[in-house]
C-alpha cells in the first residue's frame, strides 16, 4: 500500500480536489455559470429529441395570414369574435374557449358613436332620430354582442401583467385564485406585478375566467417555463394556461399546497426554504387536480414538438374555416380551444429551445396538456443530492482507477462512465420525468480523464526529454526533434543524397573583432547568429554548425524535400535582407557595419550522423559542399552578397541570376560557372531586366576579347550603377588584358589559387 500511495498519491489527491471542486459547484459556493450554460444545452437537447404526437384535447383556432386576408386585417371586430365564440359554442360544442388575446380598447368599428354623435349634434331636431339611435344601439355595440356571447359560457379572456416604470392598470382583472391570506404568514417566492392591461371590464365581467399570458425567459432569451400563478397587490392570479385547463377540468378553486417538515428535511438548505410553495390543488372532478409548481411559481413546459401548424402535437384550423362552419364537427367537439395566431405580423412567436419562432398560444397549451396529463418535467427538490451521489461516485471510481490503469484503458473507462451518467439521467428524465443537471457530472469526468492522460504524457515527455538530453551529444536538438515525431521516417545513417549546402560568412570580421569591447562583440555576433540561423530554420533547412562568425546550412536532409534548392536560394535572399535590417540597428548603435557573403551549391554529398568518438554530428560532405564554400569566400571578389553554382541554378529556376563569372575554385580542375540570385522572375522590373541583358551581351564581349566594346558596355553600365562593384571589376580587368593580352586560347576562366 505505502508503494502505491508513492507511486499514485498525489495523482489521487488531485482527483480529489476535482470531485470537491466540482461538489462545491453543485452547491454554488464555486461559480457555477458554465454549468448552468451546460445543462441548459442538455435541457434542450431533450426536448428536441421529443417526437410529436396528436393530442386531440387541445385544438388552436389560428388567426393565420388566410384568416386575415378573409376577414380582413386585426384586431376584427367584436361582432366578428362573438360570431367565432358562437360558432365554437354552439356549433362545435368546445369544452373551453380561450384567448390568447386582449380586448382592452372599446369596439368602435360598428359606426354607432358616429350616429350617436349626429343625433346630438346636426340632426338632434330630426322628429324620432335620437329615439331611432337609441333602438338601433344594442345592434351597433359589439362590445356588448360579444360579451353576451362570453356569457354563461367556459371562455377565459388573456391578459398581460407588467412593471415597467410608465405602466398603467387599465380594464379589469379576473378574480383571484387565492389572497395573502390562504398562506398563513408564509413568504413564498413568486413574480409580483404592480400594473396590469386588461380586458374591458363588460368583457372580462362575462367571461368564465381570465388568465395573464406573461412568458418568462431564461438569460439566453429563449423560454423554457411558464409562470401559472403572479401577485398583484396581495392577490394571486392564474395564468392563461393554468385557468383554462381549471375550466376545463370543472374546477372552481385553486389553493396553494405547501411542503411539510418532513419533506423539507432532507432538502432544506439544498434547494427550498422551509415553508415554500410545493404545488397548486384544483376540486376537479372525480378527483382534484395537482399541479407541482418550480421556483418563483413556473412550470417547465414540456415541447412535444418543434410547434405550428406542422409541429404535429396540436391540431390547428384557421379561425376563417370556423366562421364559416367548414371544419368537421368531430375536430373540435369537447375539446379547449386556444384562440390565437401564428402570423408573423401579430408578434406572437416566442424562442423555444425546439424552434425559434414558436407560436406562443402553443405554449400555453403544452402547459394545458401537462395539467391535463399529471405530467410535468421537473427538477425535483432532491436534485441536488442526485448530483452529489454522481459525484461521489465518480470521484470515487475514476479518481481510484485512473491513474493506475494504461491510456487505453482509461479513455475506455471514461467512456463508460460519461455512457452511464447519460443514460442514467435519461431514464430519469423518460420514467420519473425528473430534469437533473448532468453538467458538474460530465466536467468531472472530462477533467479527470484529462488530467490523468495529461500526467501520462508528460511521464513519458520527461522520458523523451531524457533521450533529447543523450542524443544532444550526438546530434542537433532539432533532430531528435524530428525523430521523436516520426522515428521511422529516416535514419542517421550515412547516405548519399542530393542536398544543397550554405555557408555564410561575415565580410571583415576580424577587422570588427578588433573595433568592439569582448561585450559588444559578443552581442554583435549573437545577434547575427540568431537573425541567420532563424531565416535558416524558418524555411525548414537544417542548421549544421556555426564555425566562428560563419554559418553552416543544408536544405533536403533529415526530411526530404523536392525544392531544397529553390527554398535555399530563397532564404539567401531573406538573410540578405535581414542583414540589411541588423546593419541599420548595428551602426545606429556605432557598431561596424554588417555585410555578409553566401554561397550556396546543389548536388550529391554524402549526409548522416558523422564524427569521432567523443563528439558527432549530424552533418554533409563532399565536393558540392567545399564548392559552397569556395563560392562563399569569392562573392566578396565580384561585389556579390550570394553566389551559387550551375546545378543550384537549374533547379531553382524561378529567380532571375546574374552570372559573375566562370571559375576554377583551389582544388578543383573542371571550371564551373557561377551566377548571383536577384530575385523572382516575376519580380523583376522592366530597367532590370534591361540591364541584365546589357551586362550578359558585355561579359560575352569581354570572353570574345573585344576590350573596346566591353570598355564602353562595362563603362555605360558603371555610370548608371556606379555602387555596383562588378562592373568597376570588369573594367579593371578589361584595361589588364589589354595591356596583357590573354591569348587566343583563352577559356575566359577565372583561377583561384587561394580558398
Amino acid at each position: 500500500m505505502r508503494r502505491l500511495l508513492h507511486k499514485y498519491g498525489l495523482r489521487w489527491l488531485i482527483g480529489m480536489i476535482f470531485t470537491l471542486a466540482a461538489a462545491a459547484a453543485v452547491l454554488h459556493y464555486l461559480p457555477a455559470a458554465l454549468l448552468e450554460r451546460i445543462d441548459v444545452f442538455a435541457y434542450d437537447m431533450r426536448m428536441r429529441l421529443e417526437k410529436p404526437e396528436l393530442d386531440p384535447r387541445i385544438v388552436i383556432v389560428d388567426i393565420d395570414e388566410r384568416s386575415i386576408t378573409g376577414v380582413g386585417r386585426w384586431p376584427w371586430s367584436r361582432d366578428t369574435v362573438a360570431r367565432l365564440i358562437d360558432r365554437l359554442s354552439e356549433q362545435y360544442h368546445a369544452r373551453t374557449v380561450a384567448f390568447d388575446v386582449i380586448f382592452s380598447e372599446a369596439d368602435t368599428s360598428s359606426g354607432y358613436t358616429t350616429l350617436e354623435a349626429l343625433a346630438k349634434r346636426e340632426l338632434r331636431d330630426v322628429d324620432g332620430f335620437r329615439e331611432r339611435i337609441r333602438a338601433l344601439k344594442p345592434r351597433f355595440d359589439y362590445d356588448g354582442r360579444m360579451a353576451d356571447s362570453l356569457r354563461d359560457r367556459p371562455t377565459i379572456l388573456g391578459y398581460y401583467l407588467s412593471n415597467e416604470t410608465s405602466a398603467v392598470s387599465k380594464g379589469r382583472l379576473p378574480p383571484p385564485a387565492f389572497t395573502v391570506s390562504h398562506l398563513k404568514g408564509r413568504e413564498i417566492e413568486s413574480p409580483v406585478y404592480r400594473a396590469y392591461s386588461g380586458n374591458l371590464d363588460a368583457l372580462q365581467g362575462a367571461a368564465k375566467a381570465g388568465g395573464f399570458m406573461n412568458p418568462t425567459p431564461d438569460a439566453d432569451g429563449a423560454i423554457r417555463r411558464l409562470p401559472l400563478l403572479a401577485r398583484v397587490g396581495d392577490n394571486y392570479y392564474e395564468s392563461l394556461a393554468l385557468a383554462t385547463a381549471r375550466v376545463g377540468l370543472g374546477a372552481s378553486v385553486v389553493r396553494p399546497v405547501f411542503f411539510s417538515s418532513d419533506e423539507t428535511l432532507f432538502s432544506a438548505g439544498l434547494s427550498r426554504d422551509y415553508g415554500a410553495l410545493k404545488a397548486i390543488r384544483m376540486n376537479s372532478k372525480p378527483q382534484s387536480t395537482m399541479v407541482p409548481l418550480e421556483r418563483n411559481l413556473t412550470a417547465l413546459v414540456n415541447f412535444r414538438g418543434p410547434g405550428g401548424p406542422q409541429g404535429g402535437h396540436f391540431r390547428y384550423v384557421s379561425a376563417v374555416d370556423v366562421l364559416n362552419g367548414s371544419v368537421p364537427t368531430e375536430q373540435l367537439a369537447d375539446a379547449i380551444v386556444l384562440v390565437g395566431t401564428t402570423s408573423a405580423g401579430l408578434k406572437d412567436l416566442r424562442a423555444t429551445p425546439v424552434n425559434i419562432d414558436y407560436p406562443g398560444v402553443e405554449l400555453h397549451a403544452n402547459v394545458i396538456a401537462s395539467i391535463l396529463d399529471g405530467d410535468f418535467k421537473q427538477q425535483p427538490d432532491f436534485s441536488i443530492a442526485i448530483e452529489l451521489f454522481q459525484i461521489a461516485a465518480i470521484g470515487l471510481v475514476l479518481g481510484l482507477l485512473l491513474p493506475v490503469l494504461t491510456p487505453v484503458w482509461s479513455i475506455l473507462l471514461s467512456l463508460l462512465a460519461a455512457a452511464a451518467i447519460i443514460g442514467w439521467n435519461l431514464a430519469m428524465y423518460h420514467v420519473f420525468s425528473w430534469v437533473v443537471p448532468l453538467a458538474a457530472a460530465m466536467l468531472l469526468i472530462i477533467a479527470l480523464s484529462v488530467f490523468n492522460l495529461a500526467w501520462g504524457y508528460l511521464f513519458e515527455y520527461r522520458r523523451g526529454r531524457a533521450m533529447v538530453n543523450l542524443f544532444g551529444e550526438y546530434v542537433a536538438p532539432e533532430l531528435v526533434a524530428e525523430m521523436a515525431a516520426d522515428p521511422r521516417s529516416y535514419s542517421m545513417e550515412g547516405e548519399s543524397r542530393e542536398l544543397t549546402v550554405l555557408f555564410c560568412d561575415v565580410r571583415g570580421f576580424t577587422t570588427i573583432s578588433e573595433g568592439l569591447d569582448p561585450n559588444a562583440l559578443r552581442e554583435y555576433i549573437n545577434l547575427y547568429l540568431t537573425a541567420m540561423s532563424e531565416d535558416i530554420r524558418g524555411n525548414r533547412g537544417t542548421l549544421d554548425k556555426y564555425i566562428g562568425d560563419a554559418v553552416m546550412a543544408f536544405w533536403g536532409a533529415p526530411v526530404h524535400l523536392p525544392d531544397h534548392a529553390s527554398r535555399a536560394v530563397a532564404t539567401a535572399l531573406k538573410m540578405q535582407q535581414t542583414a540589411r535590417r541588423l546593419n541599420e540597428d548595428f551602426v545606429a548603435r556605432s557598431w561596424p557595419p554588417l555585410r555578409i557573403g553566401i554561397g550556396l551549391n546543389t548536388g550529391e554529398m554524402r549526409v548522416g550522423d558523422m564524427g569521432s568518438k567523443i563528439r558527432r554530428a549530424y552533418t554533409v560532405m563532399g565536393d558540392a559542399v567545399n564548392l559552397s564554400s569556395r563560392l562563399e569566400g569569392i562573392t566578396k571578389v565580384y561585389g556579390a552578397g550570394i553566389a551559387v553554382g550551375p546545378a543550384t541554378r537549374a533547379a531553382a529556376a524561378e529567380f532571375a541570376y546574374r552570372e559573375l563569372d566562370r571559375v576554377r575554385v583551389k582544388g578543383k580542375n573542371e571550371p564551373v560557372p557561377i551566377f548571383e540570385p536577384l530575385c523572382l522572375q516575376e519580380e523583376l522590373g522592366d530597367e532590370a531586366k534591361d540591364e541584365l541583358i546589357q551586362w550578359h551581351a558585355a561579359l560575352e564581349l569581354v570572353r570574345r576579347q573585344f576590350w573596346n566594346d566591353a570598355e564602353t558596355a562595362l563603362q555605360t553600365l558603371h555610370a548608371k550603377h556606379p555602387e555596383d562593384g562588378l562592373y568597376r571589376l570588369y573594367l579593371e580587368r578589361v584595361a589588364y588584358y589589354r595591356s596583357n593580352p590573354p591569348g587566343q586560347d583563352w577559356d575566359g576562366v577565372t583561377t583561384f589559387d587561394t580558398k
